[in-house]
């Protein structure tokens, strides 16, 4: 495979008979392996389920989608599979050469143009001083340390000809960085909405930028002293200019029409999308016509698509996953078939790798020093810095032009390539292994909940928002808290969105009288985000609202919550139950699956108590809390830290006037005495107090052996059908005999025992409950399964948090 690919490289001319393109069939007597296209076909489905089945190895592992790739293409290259033998013979003669490289190449354009698209140049404007510091830090430090170190090496070392000649440009090439790349990355670590992921997104723009600009001076200058033409590298940068003007001021309107003519909430028209399409191709032809690379085009006009829905979603909706998973693995046969390690003399290695692990050190220094001086911790800073450094596919495609223009040998190409794959296989699982964002939200003495705040604090919430729907019932269960001057809540509330069409995540503060930047998403948030204005108009003076959008990946959308949780100091998390229920019959009618796993996420690392909302239309009412005779809401308290505290919240509740409480203990006095006992008890004299008197409210006990007998009473009681909300804890002991077999019919683990008793498909309730989980602390978050908690020595001792009154709400920006 090696000779073939030496043969198309060197210009060579090799006679093979032709029989067709397409074959008649094996049974008119053909050998489909003797076709191109059949082999295009064989090739494409061996590279892409090879990649798939390495994937699934070693992403367990820490590693990176890209690492899969590379050593795929090593496995089906020369060294390995595709050297010489009958392998090589049947699924990669040289006569399918021309077909699969140009599919390939057409997969790569696919694919530099969907990095474009998901590129969102604003960021780089809107770049803070320390990402904007560690971007141009990490581009020149590792340029010049590299560049003088092959200088040195350049003077002082003897080596190969070509080695001597090409030593700068590879120290160049060793310096370079991606946004991709990079991004890429903090996608496979699930890192995208952590501290570190946005920094890092944001600084290697700036550098990616950068990077960018030093390659495409230094291709077009190498293209026109190759060329027979002295004036070819003005007319080159002419060309470049004429084809910039073209895309932003012809293309990009044209789109921007295009999002116009498409309605809210309306499909991408499929005639639109070809013409992306036919302007893609223009592109890439346009610079293939100017000498220029046939890939330069479509990048800048993947940059020049308006990002986000509705255009940017739907290319990337239509293109990745096919360009992901099946075009760009045969892409990486074709790079990694100019790996050969026959190739490779260990003079050569050793000159090479000294660049490598001078740039690797500069880029290193030159985004731990400024992160260091920004007071970020070190083992923040050293991960950062691994990070900026990895290298992938934008690296791959660079060296391979080099190669293409002269600026380096084969043998320089293999052992950089071999480079960018260990370098990248090492720096991920040791991120992974550094770094943990769930980390700082866990802590081992810090309470953040209702039920150990200071009495008549304020109460800080944060409220997540998935759906329009889900507005009026969270406002009416912020009514219902008792927002008074006396007993103020500071809100938050962040419109949850999965990213689409874009690579970086984005976190939207919405100020009043402003208008974002961002028009599409802040547009998608406005009617919930006007309506929690309207409501804290007329709470006056009782709720101080904050409002935000965050767009980011389902399976790091988590971060964001816990994250500002953490930053704003609340005591609790609302999040809508990802089923909604008819009003009329009750029965589910959405079941959403990622957003059931990001409820699961934010339970598991939230820095403080979160309150899960099943809503089946008794608290969904146009008509407020206030103008309301009485509203009964029911509670059922068993025992442990999350009944506490969805009993204290209750017992908030209960001060407003128009809220009936009924609370109901059920008592089981065969119980051996429970850890939780003292504690419980205290909770429950103070809630006897609080309502003694009170006509409205009501304390009662329920004495129960077994599960058998705790269905009945709530049953009994009518829980079902008198209440307008029941308030429950999540997790209970799964040893004690009121829960015993109830494990086995647990259909919503995350809704605890009770709770999914309440939300079952076979329940006749038709009252919307809350189910409250305690904040747990880290040694908590060690002993406690998912669903249940295990009886400990002793409940783990705990500070109380003093909030002052003046500390008021806040915008967020990062």
């Amino acid at each position: 495979m090696n000779n073939k690919t030496q043969a198309l490289s060197n210009g060579t001319w090799v006679c093979h008979a032709q029989k067709g393109s397409r074959s008649k069939g094996f049974f008119f007597g053909d050998n489909p392996l003797d076709f191109p296209t059949t082999i295009l076909y064989v090739q494409i489905s061996i590279s892409a389920l090879l990649t798939s089945f390495l994937q699934f190895i070693l992403n367990p592992l820490g590693e990176s989608t890209f690492t899969s790739q590379m050593l795929v293409g090593i496995i089906l290259g020369p060294s390995v599979l595709g050297g010489g033998n009958v392998f090589a013979d049947t699924v990669f003669p040289m006569k399918s050469f021309y077909i699969s490289e140009t599919f390939a190449f057409f997969g790569v354009m696919l694919f530099l143009f969907l990095v474009g698209v998901k590129m969102d140049i604003s960021v780089v404007k809107q770049t803070g001083r320390k990402a904007l510091v560690i971007g141009i830090s990490a581009f020149f430090v590792p340029l010049i340390l590299n560049m003088g170190f092959a200088l040195v090496l350049q003077r002082t070392v003897t080596m190969e000809p070509k080695l001597h000649k090409s030593i700068i440009i590879i120290a160049v090439f060793q310096s370079m960085s991606s946004f991709h790349v990079i991004a890429c990355l903090l996608a496979d670590l699930k890192l995208l909405n952590s501290e570190i992921g946005r920094l890092a997104v944001s600084s290697s723009m700036v550098s990616g930028v950068l990077s960018f600009a030093c390659l495409s001076l230094a291709f077009a200058t190498r293209q026109s002293l190759i060329g027979r033409n002295k004036f070819s590298l003005p007319f080159m940068g002419i060309s470049m200019f004429c084809m910039f003007i073209l895309i932003v001021y012809i293309m990009r309107p044209i789109m921007l029409w295009m999002v116009a003519q498409t309605r809210k909430g309306k499909p991408f028209k499929e005639g639109y999308i070809c013409y992306i399409f036919v302007m893609v191709m223009s592109c890439s032809l346009i610079g293939e016509v100017m000498g220029l690379h046939f890939m330069l085009g479509p990048m800048i006009l993947g940059l020049a698509v308006p990002e986000g829905p509705p255009l940017g979603s739907a290319l990337v909706e239509k293109l990745d996953s096919y360009m992901s998973l099946i075009l760009l693995p045969s892409y990486f046969v074709f790079g990694a078939a100019r790996i050969n390690f026959s190739l490779i003399k260990m003079k050569t290695v050793w000159v090479v790798e000294l660049l490598t692990v001078s740039s690797f050190c500069g880029k290193l220094i030159g985004t731990v020093v400024p992160s260091l001086y920004c007071k970020m911790p070190a083992v923040d800073a050293f991960s950062l810095g691994l990070i900026m450094s990895a290298q992938g596919i934008i690296d791959v495609i660079t060296l391979q032009h080099g190669m293409f223009l002269k600026l380096i040998d084969e043998e320089s190409f293999s052992i950089m390539a071999l480079s960018a794959l260990v370098s990248t296989a090492i720096i991920t699982p040791v991120v992974k292994f550094l770094y943990d964002p769930s980390k700082r939200y866990i802590s081992t003495m810090r309470r953040r909940t209702i039920e150990h705040a200071l009495p008549n604090a304020e109460l800080r919430m944060l409220a997540c928002i998935y759906q329009e729907d889900s507005t009026p019932p969270i406002i009416n269960l912020l009514e219902v808290s008792n927002p008074t001057p006396k007993t103020p809540i500071f809100f938050y509330v962040v419109h949850l969105i999965r990213l689409s069409g874009r690579t970086a995540p984005v976190l939207i503060t919405h100020r009043p009288g402003k208008r974002s930047a961002r028009t599409f998403e802040s547009h998608d948030s406005d009617r919930i985000v006007n309506a929690f204005r309207l409501y804290e108009e007329h709470s006056s003076g009782g709720l101080i609202m904050n409002a935000l959008t965050a767009i980011s990946p389902y399976a790091t959308m988590h971060d964001d919550v816990c994250t500002l949780a953490l930053e704003k100091r609340t005591s609790m998390v609302l999040i809508p139950f990802h089923k909604q229920f008819n009003e009329l019959s009750g029965a589910g009618v959405l079941d959403n699956n990622p957003i059931r796993s990001v409820n699961q996420n934010i339970l598991r690392n939230s820095p403080c108590s979160v309150g899960i909302l099943l809503d089946r239309g008794t608290l969904n009412t146009n008509v407020t809390i206030s103008c309301k005779n009485l509203y009964n809401f029911g509670m059922i308290f068993v025992e442990g830290p999350d009944d506490r505290e969805a009993l204290a919240y209750a017992m908030r509740m209960a001060e407003h006037p128009n809220v009936s409480l009924t609370v109901i203990r059920l008592v089981d006095h065969n119980m051996k005495h429970s850890v939780h006992r003292d504690h419980d008890m205290v909770l429950i004299s103070k809630c006897k107090t609080a309502i003694a008197g009170r006509k409205q409210h009501v304390y009662k006990e329920e004495h129960v052996k077994d599960s058998v007998d705790m269905i009945n009473v709530i049953r009994s009681n009518s829980m079902e059908k008198l209440y307008d909300l029941i308030l429950v804890g999540r997790r209970h002991d799964s040893n004690s005999p009121l829960f015993m077999g109830l494990t086995e019919w647990n259909e919503f683990p995350e809704l605890g025992f009770i709770g999914d008793m309440l939300a079952s498909s076979d329940s006749n309730c038709d009252v919307s409950v809350l189910v409250v989980q305690q904040q747990m602390l880290g040694s908590d978050r060690l002993m406690v399964s998912d669903s249940s908690f295990k009886s400990k020595g002793k409940e783990g001792s705990f500070s109380v948090v003093d909030m002052p009154r003046d500390d008021r709400v806040h915008p967020v920006d990062y």
